[in-house]
């Protein structure tokens, strides 16, 4: 009996952990799109499958021994004539990590999981539709469940195969042969007008920019800025407006009711103002205007005059205010207490600290100011997170005020070195337009005489050599400022050999280019070592743009393809910007390498098409883009439009490897300071190049 009720237990036991089984779901949602909204009937697509991973769990990728253990994920479609699978499946940047009880590497996903399928459409209509299968396993557990759905890819819109989308027979397109082109030396033979179906960009498709899944720069970028916006917060309190103010705010809430919950809450109130001025400005700016404020003369301009107007403020010439009833009236409602009270006493701090965080807060503006929407935002928030900290801080522990130091004239002193790196920075916007617009004002060696000049004289600032208006006597020299005026004299010193040609690499991308230099001693002691044949390719724009290292080569397409045709050589087009801070760095540290340079110089055509020039041309070569229905005027708007519309990418620098028709050989490349890289990515487009 005992036995029989066992069994039956057991039994009932087992049953019940199966319907349980029966229930439990794979952790993950999954949603379905297409990498561009519309394509021509032949060309091809990315199918973009996306799967978001519940919390503590994990999903297994599709890329790694399928013999080894866990279920990879696949994707089994259902066959018909309307499209044709292309490649593999390419999962998105899975991690990888040993399992010993697999005793291997497997890959996998936490949290969103992205694969991408290439297909071939076929026809109008077509019907994509199939079965997932995967496995979704969890940290905490260690339970895995399959998983697997039914998925359908609706809505992508397809063009007659006859449909073009390139702008017809434009300046950056068309036939060689023309009325002005025969005072160029190498428009030998007139190549054939380049196919812009090859293309695999549509009108209206996004634009791979930034987004570029090995264009990394821009995430690296972004938290340099919103570390460089937290240091100037830090920086920012170090000021005489900020830094008395401490304590008197910290006694303010030690005498409150709730005074630490108020405290925290005046923390907030900070970041939050701070945030809000940088949304606003990002909402201001918008993507349509990143050309635009980059490049052009007029914002570049104003962001000079900005930064020389803050640094002069700092330097102690005068001081920016704001006017005087708007702070009054904040601070009346500051008095009025409650929870109210300390938001508008933020906002008080925030308007009485303006003559000094004004430039600060200003200068990072500036250097957002692109375009971007999350760049201001990010800046502000990190900005003002350093500026509430302390603030929070000391209201909360306000035993920690005797450590802090007693102000006085090293207040002033951050203050004017400040105004210094003002002054200096306010020239790399001068330089910009100097360079787009080709006025040839603030060359190489301009730009370097006021940085040496400048930072000299900040040197001289810290041994107490130079005083400004705000300053105290200064009889002795603290240790801390003698060690910064070494590393001012050393950088002084580091810039001087650049005045006669020396590269600068670490200043590469902050200074103006190096074939702007009227007295160039590297080029003078190279002689016509590399001169190659640069008088048979010499052509269209040769006086207004220069390559570097003595590279030889073109600033038209048109051009480049059909010298490239004569002798028999792959194209290496350099889609770049006066404006390119990575541009030039790429130059500086990676073309410079040997291999590199070598295989620029002999297995290469080079054309370097500068997408942000505004040299008008004439009304006879305008041209109308299919792609945003614009006017292309300039030589900057007609090679970003072409990089847009034949290659899908706005971003710079961006270095594709083509054939004589301008097909892409191999996958284009992007910033990668990494020169055995770029030598393997060069040999690579050879290699397909010979085939």
């Amino acid at each position: 009996m005992k036995r029989s009720i066992f069994l039956f237990l057991s039994f009932f036991l087992l049953v019940s952990i199966a319907a349980s089984a029966q229930i439990q779901k794979a952790k993950a949602q999954w949603s379905y799109s297409f990498s561009k909204p519309d394509v021509k009937k032949g060309e091809t697509v990315d199918l973009v499958f996306t799967a978001t991973i519940d919390k503590d769990w994990y999903m297994y990728s599709s890329d790694f021994d399928p013999d080894l253990g866990p279920m990879l994920t696949t994707f089994t479609f259902e066959k018909n004539n309307t499209f044709e699978v292309v490649g593999k499946l390419k999962p998105q940047n899975p991690k990888t990590k040993f399992e010993e009880v697999w005793n291997g590497n497997v890959k996998y996903f936490e949290g969103k999981a992205v694969f991408k399928q290439t297909i071939k459409i076929l026809a109008d209509n077509p019907v994509i539709k199939g079965t997932s299968e995967y496995q979704t396993c969890s940290h905490v557990t260690g339970l895995c469940i399959p998983g697997g759905e039914d998925f359908e890819f609706k809505g992508l819109k397809v063009a007659a195969a006859g449909s073009t989308v390139a702008p017809e027979s434009t300046p950056a397109e068309s036939n060689v042969a023309s009325a002005d082109s025969t005072e160029n030396a190498a428009a030998a033979p007139a190549p054939a007008t380049v196919d812009s179906s090859s293309s695999t960009l549509t009108e209206k498709a996004p634009v791979a920019a930034a987004a570029n899944t090995e264009d990394t720069a821009a995430d690296g970028s972004l938290w340099a800025f919103a570390l460089a916006a937290f240091l100037s917060g830090l920086v920012a309190l170090l000021t005489p407006c900020v830094f008395p103010i401490i304590p008197m705010t910290v006694s303010y809430f030690t005498n409150q009711e709730k005074g630490k919950v108020k405290a925290f809450m005046y923390g907030i109130s900070i970041v939050l103002i701070y945030t809000l001025i940088g949304t606003v400005v990002s909402r201001l700016n918008g993507p349509a205007f990143a050309n635009f404020l980059s490049t052009h003369w007029l914002p570049n301009l104003l962001f000079f005059g900005i930064f020389i107007v803050f640094g002069l403020s700092f330097l102690g010439l005068f001081e920016i205010v704001l006017p005087s009833g708007f702070v009054n009236k904040m601070d009346q409602k500051a008095d009025q207490g409650g929870y109210a009270g300390v938001f508008f006493m933020a906002f008080t701090l925030v308007l009485v600290s303006f003559s000094c965080t004004g430039p600060i807060v200003g200068s990072l503006l500036v250097a957002s100011a692109g375009g971007e929407v999350v760049k201001p935002i990010i800046g502000m928030a990190a900005f003002s997170a350093a500026f509430a900290i302390p603030f929070t801080s000391f209201a909360l522990f306000p035993q920690w005020l005797k450590s802090l130091p007693k102000s006085g004239g090293w207040l002033n002193t951050v203050k004017v070195c400040l105004g210094f790196l003002e002054l200096a920075l306010a020239l790399k916007f001068f330089s910009i337009a100097d360079q787009v617009y080709h006025w040839g004002l603030l060359d190489r060696e301009i730009y370097l005489a006021f940085w040496i000049v400048i930072f000299a004289m900040l040197g001289f600032y810290l041994l107490g050599k130079i005083r400004t208006p705000h300053d105290s006597l200064l009889e002795k020299v603290s240790v801390p400022r003698l060690l910064l005026s070494i590393i001012t004299f050393t950088f002084v010193i580091y810039m001087l050999p650049g005045m006669w040609g020396a590269p600068l690499k670490a200043l590469a991308g902050y200074l103006p280019p190096q074939s702007s230099l009227d007295f160039d001693l590297s080029k003078r002691s190279a002689g016509t070592a590399a001169a190659g044949n640069s008088s048979e390719i010499a052509g269209k724009y040769s006086d207004l743009f220069h390559l570097p290292h003595e590279l030889n080569g073109f600033f038209d397409y048109q051009e480049a393809l059909a010298y490239a045709k004569k002798v028999n050589k792959p194209v290496f087009i350099d889609f770049t910007g006066h404006g390119c801070v990575n541009c030039r760095e790429m130059e500086a540290r990676v073309w410079v390498d040997p291999a590199v340079l070598q295989r620029l110089r002999n297995d290469y055509v080079i054309v370097a098409l500068y997408v942000d020039d505004k040299t008008e041309l004439p009304e006879s070569q305008w041209y109308t883009s299919k792609y945003d229905n614009k006017v292309k005027k300039t030589i900057g708007a007609q090679n970003a439009d072409l990089q847009i519309v034949k290659y899908n990418n706005n971003a710079q620098p961006h270095y594709c490897l083509v054939d004589h028709e301008g097909n892409l050989l191999v996958k284009p490349k992007n910033y990668d300071l990494n020169a055995a890289n770029f030598a393997a990515f060069l040999d690579s487009g050879k290699a397909a190049f010979g085939k």
